[in-house]
């Protein structure tokens, strides 16, 4: 099986359990990858993040039972998910543009938000530039944070900001930008914006270091103004590469992504020319 598979086979059993407790780590178990890696893909291929999906199909089938049967509204409420009138009430008015109220007694409008389905399609047709390499295991210093991967792609860039905001931009200019899920089955992860760690040196104030252990890497080199040019990169890994790569998948628990210095770029990372790269572990079929 491959990637389109696994992925399939994680949205069925979203559908299946639709009703019961969706957890990331338990979907991300049926695409055979971390979290974090699945989240990622699946945003990548559907244009929008796994939480907003199940959300949109629950109030789907909410809104096709409120209009099909008599149940009451605050069954219907925990039936999916929810655990009080009131904040069915706002997540229902937010999808369907009428309250749940509005519904039953005047004949509102209500939205449907149909069920993924894999199809296979005639893309590509281009070259996709990538290299494995086998790189040693290396140590990096730099900023940590944890974030939830359900908001993580929200939160990261703000890390960046204040980094740079509060001078630490001075002790790491971030070379790297680097998620680590070591157990790949917990509900967050680690970031790190980090530089190559110079073992004479001492290691400041709020910052520490990491061994990023040894690897084999598939490395995607991107290039043109940021964040376009790495986000297309992103898409192209999991809409084309991924799935028909036959002898490579994804060894979860690491994902960099190595950045040149915007000095040596005359408009920094907004230039057509800027260069980083995505690395991804990578292992044989």
């Amino acid at each position: 099986m491959g990637w389109i598979e696994y992925i399939s086979d994680a949205i069925s059993y979203i559908e299946n359990n639709i009703l019961n407790e969706l957890t990331i780590e338990d979907i991300a178990k049926q695409a055979y990858v971390s979290p974090f890696y699945f989240q990622k893909g699946f945003a990548m291929l559907c244009g929008f993040s796994v939480s907003e999906y199940i959300r949109q199909r629950r109030l789907t089938l909410a809104g096709s039972e409120l209009v099909s049967t008599d149940n009451k509204i605050i069954d219907i409420a925990l039936k999916y998910g929810y655990d009080s009138p009131d904040s069915f009430t706002r997540a229902f008015t937010r999808f369907h543009g009428a309250t749940p109220t509005a519904v039953r007694k005047d004949g509102a409008v209500i939205k449907s938000f149909a069920s993924l389905k894999i199809k296979l399609t005639l893309e590509g047709g281009y070259i996709m530039d990538y290299k494995i390499i086998e790189k040693e295991a290396f140590t990096v210093l730099g900023a940590l944070k944890t974030f939830k991967y359900n908001s993580a792609f929200k939160e990261i860039p703000k890390f960046w900001g204040e980094h740079y905001q509060t001078g630490k931009g001075e002790v790491v200019c971030g070379m790297y930008g680097i998620s680590i899920d070591e157990s790949m089955g917990c509900d967050e992860f680690e970031y790190l914006i980090a530089d190559n760690y110079i073992p004479w040196k001492e290691i400041p104030d709020g910052f520490e270091t990491k061994i990023i252990p040894k690897h084999t890497w598939a490395v995607f080199p991107c290039k043109g103004k940021m964040p376009k040019s790495l986000q297309d990169v992103n898409t192209k890994i999991f809409s084309e590469w991924l799935p028909n790569c036959r002898d490579y998948e994804i060894a979860a628990g690491y994902n960099i992504e190595l950045y040149s210095n915007i000095s040596d770029y005359p408009d920094g990372n907004q230039d057509e020319n800027y260069y980083c790269e995505m690395w991804i572990p990578v292992k044989k079929k």
